[in-house]
């Protein structure tokens, strides 16, 4: 093998692993962030135009404010790292090998319109050149195990949250003689859990680097003053809200509803651009943070730190996917499975929202496109069978599933072949 660590060729493989790494997070941006985007643009709440600006600044600031600093060197722990402590061309080699699939199976979900897990993709990317590298015996079958079972726990969890959500707004709001004067009732308190679980969700996720370590209870203590004042702040916002402001409106009582609830969910997409970042961010910089590791250190690390500059950029690329690739994918989510208003856009982001918050709490592994997804067919399932797209369902529903599978075999293929050639 060349001497792929020696001084000559640090600066090639760098360039190599930023231009892949960014190849990803471009990928990233034109299929996961615009399944967060997907219903506040199919709903009118937002234009694409407004939700590129929004969710990059917002992605970029999840990244590096309360993005993954600190990021485990194997993905997940899906291998086992100490196999690989004497050979770090090996880790290098396969960490190119995770990236390069896992972009090429998400450029193509995207070409084909299918939101599908980039998580699950780097994850099978992972195990695919673990295989390869340390055998079947290195890689921990019971988190892949666990992946698996997202798939259920996923969508089924959002469909039963984002529709016990829009059944409550249906029969409290909507179905009510005078509509709008009820969501001036009881929109604002639904603003008041909004923010609880915005605040909850950023104590336990995003401000994990300042190792807080705060209970449920401790957290709810902190949190609660803000969902309260929310509240009442908007109980005052909100009741100037269904005049000329909403682009839409004529006058009628559920148009006026629905203005209420378009900019309640601008709000709930503002917090799902910034959980992404947060989040999702690292599936592209993560393994170049390995690659940036062992080219510097010339060792394999269980943890490494990632630069504060790899983050930026890796949030700036995800946007730049989403302005680019970004449409087909919002098309799916927003349009296609089943039509999207704003009030039922609110009930799939704030249902994702709060899934993800519970899932996470609980232990229990999901995937935030596939909550969302579920949340939106949760939201079609209350509203009648026939107003959901079963085709597209189903299509969806297969992408997720080969997503592993293919992402194992073409990583496998892609390792094998650098390590024949290099």
């Amino acid at each position: 093998m060349i001497d792929l660590l020696s001084g000559s060729a640090d600066t090639w493989i760098l360039a190599f692993a930023t231009l892949v790494g960014l190849y990803m997070a471009f990928n990233i941006g034109g299929n996961d962030l615009a399944n967060a985007m997907g219903t506040s643009v199919g709903s009118g709440a937002l234009t694409m135009k407004q939700a590129v600006i929004v969710s990059a600044i917002l992605d970029v600031a999840g990244a590096i404010l309360a993005g993954g600093h600190v990021t485990d060197t194997i993905r997940k722990g899906m291998i086992d790292t100490n196999l690989l402590i004497g050979s770090p061309e090996i880790l290098m080699l396969g960490m190119f090998a995770a990236l390069l699939s896992a972009a090429m199976w998400v450029q193509v979900a995207t070409f084909m319109a299918l939101p599908v897990s980039t998580t699950h993709s780097i994850v099978g990317a992972v195990v695919g050149f673990g295989i390869m590298a340390v055998g079947f015996g290195g890689v921990s079958w019971g988190k892949v195990g666990a992946i698996a079972a997202s798939w259920v726990i996923s969508p089924l969890a959002g469909a039963v949250i984002g529709g016990g959500i829009f059944f409550f707004i249906q029969k409290k709001i909507l179905s009510e003689d005078l509509p709008y004067r009820s969501s001036q009732r009881y929109a604002p308190w639904m603003l008041s859990v909004v923010f609880l679980v915005i605040v909850l969700s950023v104590i336990f996720k995003g401000l994990k680097n300042l190792h807080l370590d705060l209970g449920f209870f401790q957290a709810l203590l902190v949190a609660l003053p803000f969902s309260v004042a929310a509240g009442f702040a908007g109980r005052t916002l909100l009741s100037r809200l269904g005049g000329p402001e909403c682009r839409w409106i004529r006058g009628d009582e559920t148009e006026k509803v629905e203005c209420v609830f378009s900019y309640l969910q601008i709000m709930t997409a503002c917090y799902v651009a910034f959980a992404h970042g947060a989040n999702d961010v690292a599936n592209a910089v993560g393994p170049l943070a390995a690659i940036y590791s062992v080219v510097q250190t010339k060792t394999v690390a269980m943890q490494v730190q990632v630069p504060v500059w790899m983050l930026a950029i890796g949030g700036a690329a995800v946007g730049g996917g989403l302005m680019v690739m970004g449409t087909r994918v919002m098309q799916t989510i927003g349009k296609r499975i089943t039509e999207i208003t704003p009030v039922r856009g609110f009930c799939a982001e704030f249902g994702a929202a709060t899934t993800i918050l519970l899932c996470s709490r609980l232990g229990l592994p999901v995937s935030t496109t596939h909550v969302l997804v579920g949340s939106v067919i949760g939201i079609g399932f209350m509203r009648g069978m026939g107003v959901l797209d079963l085709r597209v369902v189903r299509n969806i529903f297969y992408s997720w599933f080969i997503t592993l599978p293919l992402t194992i075999v073409l990583s496998m293929a892609l390792f094998k072949l650098f390590v024949t050639i290099l």
